[in-house]
């Protein structure tokens, strides 16, 4: 599908992974052997799983970030996704020598995932091309939490543009972290909030981290929904699209991408949490990571029937 040049143009920054994905009845315990009903190679890693959503949603999607040296399997197989998918490329730095991280994923019964992943310390040296060149035309800006060491400037130069800057943030930060200030939105998974901020209870974490940051908080916790501190500094809750979960793997990057695309389009923090929500639910109801994405047909189709 041709995409209109008045789709809003979404810059996502993070580090593509080669995933191998197996599914299974149950993880293996310990120093134990099981059999794979399936197996399956996919791209993913955070923000290249939510700028697949965003383009399946609809946006302009143009992506930056380290990839492995050109001559190596994974980050060819990577890129052949990306372009397949209408991602823009021209921004990933090649790093010679480097290899692109690859992971290992066991997804049980259930849909829950479990994971391995090595990526290469170098990655993090990686120089970005000029802020002009990344943000020109761009509308909104997604970046993996765990790539701080290489974006700061970037979305700092973003936010002094007024282009709001969104963080999927999937593991604990410090409490110094430059992105809890560069951001203009921050969007955690419960337990690493929880982590983060050192307090076991989802609504006193949001408030205690309200006091370290002006951005927009939000914890997402699965089929319990997503808590967030509204602008009065109050609590609300966005509940989840109750489906029937295969494979959880990418959902919460997908929820990243439809909130960020959703900002793009002039939407508020509301409209934006619940579109996202359904996004994230029917990913939920098929296999294949990100790569099991939905159309923005569907997702819309889903908004009609539950109102």
């Amino acid at each position: 599908m041709a995409l209109s040049e008045a789709a809003p143009r979404i810059l996502c920054i993070g580090i593509p992974v080669r995933d191998l994905t197996f599914r299974v009845e149950a993880v293996p315990v310990r120093g134990s052997k099981a059999n794979a009903s399936h197996l399956a190679e996919i791209c993913g890693g955070n923000a290249l799983n939510a700028a697949i959503a965003i383009a399946r949603l609809g946006g302009r999607v143009a992506f930056a970030g380290p990839m492995g040296d050109a001559r190596e399997t994974s980050s060819g197989f990577i890129l052949e996704r990306m372009t397949a998918e209408g991602i823009d490329t021209s921004h990933i730095v090649r790093m010679p020598d480097v290899s692109t991280p690859v992971s290992a994923i066991i997804i049980d019964a259930a849909g829950e995932r479990t994971l391995t992943i090595y990526r290469d310390p170098v990655l993090w040296t990686v120089k970005l091309p000029d802020a002009d060149e990344l943000l020109d035309d761009c509308q909104a800006v997604l970046v993996e939490s765990r790539c701080a060491a290489f974006t700061i400037s970037l979305c700092t130069e973003a936010r002094r543009r007024g282009i709001p800057v969104i963080v999927g943030v999937d593991r604990a930060m410090s409490l110094q972290d430059g992105l809890l200030t560069a951001a203009s939105h921050l969007l955690f998974a419960s337990e690493q909030m929880q982590e983060t901020a050192g307090i076991a209870d989802d609504g006193e974490a949001l408030r205690l981290l309200a006091k370290l940051t002006p951005a927009f908080l939000a914890a997402t916790r699965g089929p319990c929904g997503t808590i967030w501190l509204n602008e009065a500094g109050e609590l609300e809750e966005t509940a989840a699209f109750p489906v029937q979960a295969v494979d959880t793997l990418g959902a919460g990057d997908v929820f990243h991408g439809a909130v960020t695309l959703c900002l793009a389009e002039g939407e508020g923090v509301r409209e934006a949490l619940r579109f996202a929500a359904a996004a994230a639910a029917l990913k939920c109801t098929r296999h294949g990571g990100g790569l099991a994405a939905p159309q923005r047909i569907e997702v819309e189709g889903l908004l009609r029937g539950a109102l």
